[in-house]
This record gives structure tokens, C-alpha cells and sequence, in this order.
């Protein structure tokens, strides 16, 4: 198997292209975020954790209440503003990208290309083909200017 390198220059990025993947990756990493919380929340109340922490901040005269749909009601608001904040500024970070680009000229990437092909042997090397005179003249202007064109290799690939 033969590697080359090869050099690749990233000039662009799509930036409709870099919304719509953004809106599905960060929806799902909110929707993860949220069920994770969520199972966090139950398995902490079954237990009795937020009870016992709340006991122990009285002990301090703090107010701590385990309410868990007011958690819940906020990790929801906030991982729905990070959802939206997160794939503007992605977005807005391909247009930025894009316009630097223009100016600086992109992001030059050397990437090894593993081939699976091995280059052709030829029997020969290519030389160019040799006019000669047919009739036997004296090699002048004054024959009947008929010429001979002969190959001098052949070359043959065997596929």
C-alpha cells in the first residue's frame, strides 16, 4: 500500500451547513444534558440526599428548599439558551472564518493519502516517432515528399 502526502487548503465553510449540523449536535447534547439531570435528580431523591443537605444548611441558617420541578423548570430555561447561544456562535464563527480566510488564505492541512493502486510499468520509455523518406531520394526537397512515420517503442499495459 503506497502514502503520499498530499497538501489540502480549507478556504471555506458553508455556513447553512455548520447551522443545521450545530442545531442537531446541540440538541442532542441539551437533550442529554437534561435526561442526565433528570436521572441525577431522581436517584438523589430516592436517597433522601436533597433532605439530608437541606438539614444540615439549617444547621448554618440557610434556606434550602429540594424543590425539584423549579430545578428542573431551570436546567431546562438554561440548557435551551445554551442550545441557541451555542449554535449562533457557531454559525456566526464559520461567517467570521469565511471573511479571514479571504485575507490570510485559509488553513493549510498535509494529510497522508494511502492508495490502493500501484502505479503501471511501461515496456518502454515514449520517444518521439522518425520521418524518413519512402522512395529512397537523396534526402533534398526534390522527391515526391511522401514520408514514413514509424514507431520506435510500443508501449503495452497489462490491466
Amino acid at each position: 500500500m503506497a502514502v503520499r502526502r498530499v497538501r489540502r487548503v480549507i478556504r471555506k465553510i458553508d455556513p447553512w451547513t455548520v447551522l443545521k449540523v450545530s442545531l442537531v449536535l446541540n440538541a442532542i447534547g441539551a437533550l442529554v444534558f437534561v435526561l442526565g439531570v433528570w436521572v441525577t435528580w431522581s436517584l438523589a431523591v430516592q436517597r433522601g440526599i436533597p433532605d439530608k443537605f437541606a438539614d444540615i444548611v439549617a444547621n448554618f441558617s440557610l434556606v434550602f428548599t429540594p424543590n425539584g420541578e423549579l430545578y428542573f423548570r431551570a436546567v431546562v430555561f438554561f440548557s435551551i439558551v445554551f442550545f441557541v447561544t451555542l449554535t449562533g456562535l457557531l454559525t456566526l464563527g464559520a461567517v467570521m472564518y469565511n471573511l479571514i480566510s479571504d485575507v490570510v488564505g485559509g488553513v493549510e492541512l498535509i494529510v497522508l493519502e494511502e492508495t490502493y493502486l500501484v502505479p503501471a510499468t511501461r515496456a518502454a520509455p515514449l520517444r518521439p516517432a522518425v520521418h524518413g523518406q519512402t522512395n529512397g531520394g537523396n534526402g533534398g526537397s526534390g522527391g515526391n515528399g511522401d514520408t514514413k512515420t514509424e514507431p520506435v517503442a510500443v508501449v503495452t499495459d497489462d490491466d
